[in-house]
């Protein structure tokens, strides 16, 4: 049977291939940029180093005030996204941009697997934290059951023994001569009234 919450490969296998994915998109929009006019464009690199320094200033800001590592970790993202593309729609040739696309790929991938790391470490220990309460409750379940199986065994016996010494006190009062004041005078348990009811012999 399939199990229904099984992911498909491509969305599995889709988280691994996104920083590559990043790197590769802006490399191709900052060629485009490149052929559209951006080649030795004083004013378009200007830009672009404004805009990427501002991103990196205000990852600074983030963690000097918040601490928020997501926060920080996309603003200087953002920072060297927007350098990477500015170098890469100014330079006239693909040597540079290339260059720079497979460091930016590398760091990308190194980011990225300290994230990674991080959540697998987390869904192991509440895989395991997970394993050890089934196994909690397995074992209460188990003793209860045990309990409970012990406890009606021990009210069956008691039931079964109470029935036969019914029966056999109805058999024994039953029997020519029986008299219950020897059994009281013997130390045993009194019969009820009924059962000490004189008999009478027929005729």
């Amino acid at each position: 049977m399939n199990d229904p919450t099984a992911r498909h490969w491509l969305t599995a296998a889709l988280p691994k291939a996104a920083p590559a994915i990043a790197t590769t998109t802006v490399l191709a929009l900052a060629r485009i940029w490149n052929a559209n006019g951006a080649e030795h464009s004083v004013g378009n690199a200007a830009l672009m180093t404004a805009l990427s320094l501002s991103a990196a200033a205000a990852g600074v800001v983030a963690a000097n005030a918040t601490g928020d590592s997501v926060l920080v970790g996309t603003a200087f993202a953002a920072s060297g996204a927007l350098a990477f593309a500015g170098v890469a729609g100014y330079a006239d040739g693909l040597s540079l941009p290339l260059l720079l696309w497979s460091l930016a790929t590398a760091g990308a991938y190194g980011l990225a697997a300290m994230y990674w790391r991080t959540d697998r470490r987390a869904t192991v220990a509440h895989e395991r934290d997970m394993t050890e309460r089934r196994e909690e409750y397995a074992h209460i379940e188990r003793v209860e059951t045990l309990r409970a199986t012990t406890e009606i065994e021990v009210a069956r016996t008691g039931s079964a023994y109470a029935e036969q010494l019914a029966q056999a006190l109805v058999t024994r009062a039953a029997l020519p001569g029986f008299d219950p004041a020897a059994l009281e005078a013997a130390g045993l348990p009194a019969l009820p009234a009924a059962d000490r009811a004189p008999k009478t012999n027929d005729v």
